[in-house]
């Protein structure tokens, strides 16, 4: 109980005692009004303020209301004119009031010279110079033909308040003759034709008026050696593309317009093999928050001037330069926004020293770097059983964004777990190692900058199931083996040739040694010799059996020769040619050389035969029996034979079966008993 009486209590308090005004703050706006402001520590609703003031130095008195709004507006209240004087002292207080009570603030002194405030009316702004008078302001320190923009603010001579700013003029200052110009060159390779290309460009000095107003540019150059041969070029552009000797040149350039010309800017270009010195040991850049800064070192005190010269490095050959004298320092700043971001640039340093131009100290820089706009093309090579090597080009620069730091290789076996190995930047190509035999692989390589990495290309292999070295050990092993059979092999060769020689290249029977060449006589061989250069023209033709007519007289021809055959062959050798003949087994068949003439198209049918023919006949055929051959047999082959007699000899397309491959013989059967022996028998 005693505490909620308490507590009841208290809230009755605080509702009485209201918030004091304080921090009164009170302005004269000239011409307008008289503004007093307050803050209240604790506002409360249903309040309302009155301010009350005193002016004329004591003598009057008035007061303004805020009413019990609760917009912010309650804690300010204006007075308008025309009370307002000038000079005098204000005082004002600030009284707060709600259903529980009033309560005041301070009294406050205001000074209306001090806290007076100005508004700026619409001026007219000239630029033309000499202009004066009570309300002209004299501006100086301008560029000619530079165009300006100006706007006003004023204050009391006592007072501690600023006007706000007028509204804002432009205006352009009037023309006058062009300043120096800025002159610098790039250098290129000579041509085949022995010219050396340069490329002169130049820019408005520093310090010259940004409007500049230039009609045209006059350049002239000359051997240094032969002022002669000097050469004038007029032009309205900032550059030109010159052709130059491989000797030392000198280059002037003078910018004019309408009411004269400028300075003289000249340029010496070295001759084509002049080497230029060197005096920058070190250089490098950094980044700030808004600018990129490069510094350079040196050991040379003389040289005081520098110029610096960056463009973007593209990967074709760059077409924009920028350059910027340096004097007075070893360092140079840009603002990031002069330049692009992702983009890489190229900056080099000149040193220069009088008319010498030193060798450059170059640089790369990114004011901003990103991740690559694509990913490494990679491929495999010499792929092995368990090692490979991956290979990939550089990403083209325009597409880096950014320095490349590392490249990374990721690689998986199918079904299996990745592994990723990474490089530096430098490296191109990697070795994988320890793979597993006939698997496939997945592999690609990630390239990285300071802000990410982006994959490349994803390409597939699989190992080998047997390498090189294997494949070289087996056919080694091979090999050896062989030459191991070979050498005893040879050595018995050496030993016993004869035996090697018939085992490797066994003897071929010579035709023209055979039986046949004794029988016919020694013209056979000669025949024979024709026969075998014939037989690679003839062999198609002499394939086919033509059909031929045999002559009337050719089977009592045969039978002649046949018996001289016996005659002489039996006076020579009568035992053994009996043997041989009558009952050998290696002259069983005998052939005959000859070939009947047969002239295309006529076929032999009929012969007429004398009497003795058939029994003569009758014994060829007979002879060429088969021992073990019944007489009936015997007789029906006979019989057989002498019926088809020679119809079919010659009858075109009929094969004889003892021809074969060769057209020129035909076999005949040999009597197993010559006549002279039956008779004898008998």
């Amino acid at each position: 109980y005693c505490r909620l009486l308490t507590t009841f209590m208290m809230e009755g308090i605080c509702k009485f005692l209201l918030a004091k005004p304080e921090n009164i703050s009170c302005i004269f706006y000239y011409e307008r009004n008289f503004t007093c402001t307050w803050s209240p520590e604790k506002e409360a609703s249903d309040t309302w303020y009155t301010v009350k003031r005193t002016y004329c130095f004591g003598r009057k008195s008035d007061h303004c209301t805020t009413g019990n709004s609760t917009s912010t507006a309650r804690t300010s209240c204006s007075f308008y004119p025309p009370p307002i004087t000038i000079p005098d002292n204000y005082t004002i207080q600030v009284e707060a009031q709600n259903a529980d009570g009033i309560i005041k603030s301070d009294i406050t002194q205001w000074r209306l010279d001090t806290i007076g405030k100005f508004r700026v009316t619409t001026m007219e702004v000239n630029f033309k110079e000499g202009s004066n008078g009570d309300t002209t302001y004299n501006l100086t320190g301008l560029q000619a033909f530079t165009e300006y923009v100006v706007a006003l603010q004023c204050v009391a001579e006592e007072s501690v308040f600023w006007s706000g700013w007028s509204q804002e003029k432009m205006g352009t200052t009037e023309e006058e003759a062009p300043h120096g110009l800025d002159l610098w060159r790039v250098l290129r390779p000579a041509m085949v034709d022995g010219r050396r290309p340069v490329q002169l460009l130049w820019k408005k000095a520093r310090g010259a008026p940004v409007l500049e107003k230039t009609l045209g540019y006059n350049i002239q150059y000359f051997p240094e050696n032969n002022t002669n041969l000097t050469k004038t070029v007029n032009t309205t552009n900032q550059q030109l593309d010159l052709y130059l000797g491989g000797e030392t040149y000198w280059v002037s350039v003078i910018s004019y317009n309408s009411l004269g010309e400028s300075s003289l800017a000249t340029l010496r270009i070295p001759a084509i093999d002049e080497k230029p010195f060197q005096c920058i040991e070190a250089m490098h850049s950094c980044l700030t928050q808004d600018q990129l800064v490069v510094e350079w070192q040196s050991s040379a005190s003389e040289v005081d001037t520098w110029m610096v010269e960056w463009f973007p490095v593209l990967d074709s050959e760059p077409s924009i330069f920028s350059w910027e004298s340096v004097s007075g320092a070893r360092n140079w700043t840009i603002q990031q926004d002069e330049l692009k971001p992702f983009w890489c640039y190229n900056i080099s340093v000149y040193p220069m020293l009088q008319d010498q131009v030193g060798e450059p100290y170059s640089i790369q820089a990114y004011v901003k770097e990103g991740i690559p706009s694509v990913g490494p093309v990679s491929k495999v090579e010499n792929i092995g059983v368990k090692t490979v090597t991956i290979t990939w080009k550089e990403i083209p620069m325009s597409r880096r964004n950014g320095f490349i730091s590392n490249y990374t290789i990721f690689y998986q076996a199918e079904d299996g777990k990745e592994f990723s190995k990474t490089v530096n930047s430098s490296i191109l190509q990697y070795g994988l190692e320890s793979l597993t035999r006939m698997t496939s692989y997945t592999v690609q390589v990630m390239a990285s900058t300071s802000a990410g990495g982006i994959n490349g290309t994803r390409i597939n292999f699989k190992t080998l199931s047997i390498s090189v070295f294997e494949i070289f050990l087996i056919t080694s092993l091979v090999g050896g083996s062989l030459l191991i059979l070979i050498i005893p092999t040879v050595a018995y060769g050496l030993k016993k040739p004869n035996k090697l020689k018939h085992l490797c290249w066994p003897d071929v029977p010579n035709p023209a040694k055979s039986s046949i060449a004794m029988w016919r006589g020694d013209n056979f061989e000669d025949k024979l010799n024709v026969k075998e250069f014939d037989d690679s023209v003839n062999m198609e033709e002499e394939r086919i059996l033509k059909p031929c007519s045999v002559p009337s007289d050719l089977i009592d021809k045969l039978v002649v020769d046949f018996e001289n055959f016996l005659e002489e062959f039996s006076t020579e050798e009568p035992g053994k040619g009996q043997e041989n003949i009558l009952g050998g087994e290696k002259n069983e068949y005998v052939t005959s050389p000859y070939r009947p003439y047969c002239p295309t198209g006529k076929q032999f049918k009929e012969l007429p035969l004398s009497t003795e023919i058939p029994s003569r006949k009758s014994q060829c055929l007979s002879s060429g029996v088969p021992e073990g051959t019944s007489s009936e047999d015997k007789e029906q082959l006979l019989s057989s034979a002498s019926s088809l007699g020679l119809d079919h000899l010659c009858e075109e397309g009929a094969p004889n079966p003892y021809l074969k491959n060769s057209v020129t013989t035909r076999e005949f059967l040999v009597p197993e008993k010559l006549p002279d022996q039956t008779k004898r028998e008998v």
